[in-house]
């Protein structure tokens, strides 16, 4: 029998995810998604092969549970940023700028290249948690809207182009370039929600 890591079996499952999970992120970076097997994985992360088959059936199963998860824990995070916030204006300046992090702080979420590998039934699964992501700047705009910061709008328009916006660009690596990238960034996105000109700088 294997032996159980942590203090009960509920703590070794989260645990051995957690290895998996670990894994696959240094595997992917380190060769690509196609070029690894479950094998790999299991031997990187540590536990024995059959493990891997007791939490996923498949290489393309962990992959959805790997972007699930940090969809859930980035949007998580952005959700608790924002509610620090009571300022409409600076709340999407905060969605902006998390979103320009993104891809230094999560390693999957929500990267569209990974998600074409996926099987279109996956695919659909993982379209699902990055709604949770949108729903926050869907929440931020109303919210705007409802107080006089933001002039009303069809957010079902709004929404999705602020976030190819936001989101569909790869920013500098250069930490002063970086910052001017996103400075041009917000202002361009206030902007284009109607917010007042003072509030732009």
């Amino acid at each position: 029998m294997p032996k159980i890591i942590g203090g009960s079996l509920h703590e070794h499952r989260e645990q051995t995810r957690h290895k998996l999970f670990a894994a696959l992120s240094t595997l992917m970076t380190e060769r690509g998604f196609d070029a690894i097997t479950l094998a790999d994985i299991a031997n990187a992360a540590g536990v024995g092969r059959t493990a891997v088959y007791n939490h996923f059936p498949d290489k393309e199963a962990l992959l959805l549970g790997f972007m699930t998860y940090e969809t859930e824990q980035y949007a998580a995070t952005l959700q608790r940023a924002i509610d620090a916030i009571d300022d409409p204006v600076e709340q999407l300046r905060t969605y902006i700028r998390q979103q320009a992090d993104l891809a230094r702080v999560y390693h999957v979420a929500p990267r569209p290249e990974l998600r074409s590998v996926l099987s279109r039934g996956a695919q659909q699964r993982v379209r699902e948690h990055v709604v949770l992501v949108e729903r926050l700047l869907r929440d931020v705009l109303a919210r705007g809207i409802a107080t006089g910061a933001f002039p009303e709008q069809d957010l079902d328009v709004t929404v999705p182009l602020v976030n190819a916006c936001v989101s569909g660009r790869n920013m500098p690596a250069d930490d002063e370039e970086r910052a001017r990238a996103v400075e041009q960034t917000e202002a361009f996105v206030l902007r284009a929600v109607g917010a007042p000109v003072g509030q732009l700088v």
